[in-house]
């Protein structure tokens, strides 16, 4: 899929965490890198797992001219929603009663907010404390003081009834049956990866709808533009990430990122500490 590296106006599409940022931070090197790009001609675009209510503003400020949130479930442009789509209700009433019978902790990702059931975030302080404990506050680039708990938990909103909620993906942290064992029960509409904290094994990860990622996102746009998919540049680190490096014209996957991104990558460039964005697009000659 590699091409050869030109200024031909490109359209680049960003993970988040592990990539443009790191816990919600990203460093001064990538913020300067999308607005030299964007004023250069070049489209850029947010591509995240988090939902839009679970993307802080400072990120946002940067200056991007569409957001692809949900993992591919949600899709802006310029303010204008292209796209939206959440679990059909009866399915999303059977995962959370599933995993309520299962006593499982996790939170339902929308838009507009993060929905837990009232106790989760005690519960997600206990499970995710030790995960994060240890991780230095200052790595040289990035200053990381912003508490990652926080930012999963500061978007919520608790209730004890959970069942007629709207929304897109589920992100579990705590099962005592591992997640595996619980998909036949959701049935081929439903998808499951792996979390992005690794620490927490089968018991944590991602239930999304079956068929919807990053590259479904992307195709949204491509379309809507006209964007040529050779000129479709994506730039990830984890398991959500696989599809739309394999989608793209151009692949780039952080250093120490998922073995099945590394697999499917074109190039690899060092995560946001080694500001990667910032190389990638001056590698590609977006920056002038």
């Amino acid at each position: 899929m590699s091409s050869p590296q030109t200024a031909r106006p490109r359209a680049v599409f960003l993970d988040i965490d592990g990539t443009y940022a790191d816990h919600g931070l990203a460093p001064e090197a990538h913020v300067e890198a999308v607005r030299t790009a964007r004023g250069l001609g070049h489209l850029v675009f947010v591509c995240t797992g988090r939902p839009l209510s679970m993307v802080p503003g400072h990120i946002l400020d940067a200056g991007f001219d569409g957001v692809i949130t949900g993992a591919g479930a949600r899709v802006e442009l310029d303010g204008q929603v292209l796209k939206d789509t959440r679990f059909r209700p009866d399915l999303a009433a059977l995962i959370v009663d599933t995993l309520d019978k299962h006593h499982a902790a996790y939170i339902l990702e929308a838009p507009e907010a993060l929905h837990g059931r009232t106790g989760v975030d005690q519960r997600l302080r206990q499970v995710l404390g030790p995960v994060f404990a240890g991780r230095p506050q200052h790595d040289g680039v990035l200053s990381t003081d912003v508490d990652p708990l926080e930012d999963i938990l500061g978007p919520m909103q608790y209730s004890d009834d959970l069942r007629g909620s709207s929304f897109a993906k589920v992100s579990c942290f705590d099962s005592p049956v591992p997640l595996t064992q619980l998909m036949d029960t959701f049935g081929p509409e439903v998808g499951l990866i792996p979390s992005s904290l690794s620490a927490l094994g089968d018991r944590a990860g991602e239930i999304f709808m079956a068929g919807t990622h990053k590259a479904v996102g992307i195709q949204v746009l491509e379309q809507h533009l006209g964007l040529k998919r050779e000129d479709i540049v994506a730039i990830g680190d984890s398991a959500n990430d696989i599809e739309m490096l394999e989608y793209a014209g151009i692949g780039i996957a952080v250093e120490g990122g998922h073995p099945a991104v590394l697999a499917v990558a074109d190039r690899v460039t060092p995560g946001p500490a080694g500001n990667g964005v910032a190389l990638a697009f001056a590698e590609l000659g977006l920056l002038g």
